[in-house]
């Protein structure tokens, strides 16, 4: 990949869901361009998501974290406070286990419909409640990732589809309640390759193509060239005019959102 295009030097960024996927793309991405970056994530993976960065050349420490547990997420900006000093930016980017099982309403189960809320929705209430203070001496960001499925909905992904739309309205809600203390808030839907997405390319092989197809630039997002970059202006001094926007990354892929 080129050198990074967005310059983060000096930022503090905390990543939850870093272990993997679009976290660690994010992840590798903000270390290579001059971020310390603090990985957080449920799994060992977040250590190989900071050796990736260390590799690249960046700084960044891990914190073990379920972003559903206030205490974790509470320990995880802890730490970034005594390690670097503060925080600048935290990207709320964990999702759910259940958010690529394909179900209808009918058959989403009291479990996964749960793990949903608490992943997306509580995780969200949960970063945000415990970064605002750090974020607000710093006059940094929260970015929420949310999807395409928040805007046209999904036949398939119902429960992903109603967590990720609740992410848009505390997007909108929090950028208003926290402009005035000089605190952005932004979401980012992106289009990217992920694992899930790769198996599911493996179980239909027509899937790809079909995909490639509707998007107007004619190929399917990679997480560190292609949607890193977007979510790092944002939270970087350039995109400091921005604000309560759901940004979408998607190749032109859903043009009326």
């Amino acid at each position: 990949m080129s050198p990074p295009s967005v310059d983060l030097a000096g930022k503090r960024i905390l990543v939850t869901g870093g272990g993997a996927g679009l976290g660690r793309g994010l992840c590798v991405y903000f270390g290579s361009a001059g971020a310390r970056v603090v990985v957080t994530g449920r799994g060992t993976n977040v250590e190989e998501t900071v050796a990736a960065i260390r590799e690249a050349g960046g700084e960044a420490l891990s914190a073990r974290c379920d972003a559903t547990r206030a205490s974790d997420v509470e320990g995880a900006v802890t730490l970034a406070v005594d390690r670097l000093g503060g925080l600048d930016a935290m990207v709320h980017n964990a999702t759910s286990r259940s958010s690529s099982v394909v179900s209808s309403i009918e058959d989403l189960n009291e479990d996964a419909w749960r793990d949903h809320l608490a992943v997306s929705v509580r995780a969200g209430y949960l970063c945000a409640h415990a970064a605002l203070p750090q974020l607000e001496q710093s006059r940094g960001a929260l970015v929420l990732m949310t999807s395409p499925a928040a805007m046209e909905g999904s036949a398939t992904l119902p429960g992903y589809a109603a967590v990720k739309g609740a992410l848009r309205g505390m997007t909108k809600s929090l950028a208003l309640e926290w402009g005035p203390r000089g605190v952005r808030v932004v979401a980012v839907s992106p289009l990217a390759r992920t694992p899930a997405l790769d198996n599911a390319f493996i179980e239909n092989p027509e899937l790809e193509g079909r995909l490639e197809a509707l998007v107007p630039l004619g190929w399917i997002g990679e997480p560190e060239p292609d949607v890193a970059p977007v979510v790092a202006w944002i939270v970087s001094d350039a995109g400091r005019y921005v604000t309560g926007q759901t940004v979408v990354v998607d190749g032109g892929r859903f043009t009326g959102l």
